[in-house]
């Protein structure tokens, strides 16, 4: 892609001229970035999309480029990156059907994306292999891993059926050897053995004809003409961009003359009624949320800003008590039409969490992400959300936060929102730092001490927390019995002096709690309730999930050809027994859920020691079950599954699969079964 002897960039020409000088510049390199685009997708309006895209963001990021590499390297790695984003992006739709892939080309798309990268960039484009290390963020020595599992893959996608794969202590030999790097001692030594050795020698030229189809895939590929007005398609994208952006500018100067006349009238008459507080952050702050603290006077506004990789973090306002410290920020993608939130834990880091916050009672709390709000639909690029971090352990203090990676939101086609796989490329890697100043705001604790009963088990309700963040309900479950218990208690709302919250569907956990050992203690968030002093509560239940224990063992007596059945509460359970050459597979089914008294029970497969033997592979299939007895594939259901009314999981299929006639088990034993059941008790408590 690069030659020996390229052009000299004058970066400061390009700044100067800005977005024309850098598509001057992309058009004079479009054949091989087009090749580049092209291995990757076969959409003449996908590539347009990604040339746009670069274009943007070279713009963005020039002022960061330090020469420590060469132009083209960089301007690479930004292309390699929107390569990898818009080939995940689905909530993308392009009218025009992708070429049909053939030959190397449809190969290439059977490889693991870091592998095609490694493949592309080292043959196709001639990058060194440090280089294409650098590109891809990895160590040379997993730049060559990737390269030769790329080239064994393509080999066997290419010639499939091939038997030869050379002697296993030399194959990490071979692409040095090719590449004619390697070191003289270990070259001779490897040619001797190749001298005598067939199938080495028809491993080597397998992968020589793999690497000279690569190295050659550039004249095959400029046999894909770009469409003739390419470019110019991309240019029109660019000037409606840029049409947007002034109207947009025009948009917020025209809002800023409205606020500063009617600031002038409010401020006269604001102070004296008391109402000012209100109005002003209504008008001035978009997340209703965070109005609702503001105008309680709980927490303050930050608005502290950190860019990074095109994209700029703003830290609005954080409000601290005993249960979390609640950060409110907004992310805004200055290049792309791309919504990313953080998520604790994944890329977000509080430097001095040991010395200033609380590991010890509370862990964050998970706030999903929400791209159905008003705010969050306005504008593409930008998403307003929360994250929790731990309670400060001090009164106040300064939280150095590190944010290194966020994750990108999207919809799904039906409109969902879902959130990309953690470790996905999709996701936006920067260096975004924070120094946040903070003070715990007090939370008020009320003792409830009372005890009801569910299908005959004591439950306690022991005490309600009012934080500002959050409202907490903790209670007990017994677990004395133990043919049934009760494993886990949902709540739906809690109502205090007439105000109704609900409660948190992710916000139930475990309180680490030596109170009697007969009891596990648990704690519910509620949303907050803003410092109301309770008279009654009002608590109403949801579901329980129960737990029976009745065991049974069963002697496998299944064939391939005859199925084992057995009863079991109340029901029919099939036992199948699938065999190939090097394994077996049990499975047990039972798809008959109408009036069946269990959702799915725990089961262990023994050996004839009573040992469980380690299955290669599990899998299960689950049904949901609403109130009316409608029934839906949970794993092609297209929308999310708390809008079911009163879901009920059942496990239809369980199978397990064993390798070596050793491990075939020969006793299934089922310990117990688990179903859920609806309540609508409210429970009533004055503290009057």
């Amino acid at each position: 892609m690069i030659p020996a002897k390229a052009n000299f960039i004058s970066t400061a020409a390009i700044r100067e001229k800005s977005v024309d000088s850098i598509v001057d510049w992309l058009n004079q390199h479009q054949q091989s970035f087009y090749i580049l685009g092209s291995c990757y997708f076969g959409n003449p309006q996908q590539i347009e999309e990604l040339f746009y895209r670069t274009i943007l963001k070279v713009q963005k990021e020039l002022p960061h480029y330090k020469h420590k590499i060469r132009f083209e390297t960089w301007v690479a790695s930004i292309f390699l990156h929107n390569c990898r984003e818009l080939s995940r992006d689905r909530s993308l739709q392009f009218s025009a059907e992708s070429e049909p892939r053939q030959g190397v080309f449809k190969a290439l798309d059977q490889l693991r994306q870091d592998e095609k990268a490694a493949i592309v960039l080292t043959y196709v484009q001639q990058f060194s292999r440090e280089e294409a290390a650098y590109l891809l963020q990895v160590s040379e020595m997993k730049m060559k891993e990737l390269l030769v599992s790329g080239i064994q893959s393509l080999k066997n996608e290419i010639w499939p059926g091939s038997t030869f794969h050379g002697c296993e202590e030399y194959q990490k030999d071979f692409l040095d050897y090719l590449e004619q790097t390697m070191e003289r001692s270990k070259k001779i030594e490897l040619e001797v053995h190749i001298y005598g050795c067939q199938q080495c020698q028809e491993e080597l030229a397998s992968l020589q004809d793999v690497i000279d189809t690569l190295s050659k895939l550039t004249d095959r590929i400029e046999d894909l003409h770009m469409p003739i007005h390419f470019m110019e398609n991309v240019k029109g994208k660019l000037k409606e961009n840029d049409k947007q952006r002034q109207h947009k500018h025009k948009k917020r100067k025209r809002m800023g003359l409205v606020l500063a006349s009617v600031f002038v009238i409010l401020i006269g008459t604001g102070f004296f009624t008391g109402t000012f507080a209100n109005l002003y952050y209504s008008w001035t702050e978009e997340d209703p949320q965070l109005i609702s603290y503001l105008q309680k006077g709980l927490g303050q506004r930050l608005n502290l800003e950190a860019e990074s990789e095109g994209v700029k973090i703003t830290i609005k306002s954080v409000i601290a008590d005993d249960t979390q410290t609640l950060v409110f920020y907004e992310i805004e993608d200055t290049v792309e039409d791309s919504q990313y939130m953080m998520n604790y834990g994944n890329g977000i880091y509080v430097g001095n969490e040991y010395e200033i916050m609380d590991s010890g009672t509370y862990y964050p709390k998970y706030y999903p992400p929400d791209l159905e709000s008003d705010e969050n639909n306005k504008e593409k690029n930008v998403y307003r959300g929360k994250l929790s971090l731990l309670p400060l352990k001090t009164e106040s203090g300064t939280i150095e936060l590190s944010i290194v990676n966020i994750h990108k939101l999207s919809r799904d086609s039906v409109g969902q929102q879902y959130l990309s796989d953690l470790g996905s490329s999709a996701n936006k890697s920067g260096v975004w730092e924070f120094e946040i100043p903070v003070t715990k705001l007090p939370s008020t604790e009320y003792t409830l001490n009372e005890v009801i009963e569910i299908e005959g088990i004591p439950i306690r309700i022991d005490k309600l927390t009012i934080a500002p963040t959050v409202t907490i309900i903790q209670f007990g479950i017994n677990h004395e019995q133990r043919e049934k218990r009760i494993d886990f208690l949902e709540f739906d709302s809690l109502e205090v002096n007439g105000t109704k919250v609900k409660a948190d569907v992710y916000g139930t956990s475990y309180v680490d709690s030596q109170q009697d050992a007969n009891w596990n203690t648990l704690q519910t968030q509620f949303d907050p309730l803003f410092g109301q002093k309770p008279k009654e509560v009002n608590i109403q239940l949801k579901s329980i999930q129960l737990s029976f224990e009745d065991i049974k063992t069963i002697e496998l007596d299944v064939t391939s050809e005859r199925p084992q059945t057995f009863e079991y509460a109340g029901s029919t359970i099939s036992i199948e027994k699938q065999e190939d050459e090097s394994s077996t597979k049990f499975v047990v089914s039972n798809h008959e859920v109408k009036n069946r008294a269990y959702e799915w029970f725990n089961f262990n497969f023994l050996n004839e020691n009573g040992e469980v033997p380690g299955a290669m592979e599990m899998d299960s299939e689950v049904i949901i079950v609403d109130k009316n007895g409608v029934e839906y594939d949970m794993y092609q259901i297209s929308y999310p599954n708390d809008e079911i009314e009163q879901p009920h999981y059942f496990n239809t299929l369980q199978s397990a699969r064993f390798q070596g006639e050793e491990m075939i088990p020969k006793k299934l034993e089922i310990y117990g079964y688990q179903t859920t059941k609806y309540l609508d008790d409210v429970v009533k408590i004055s503290l009057e």
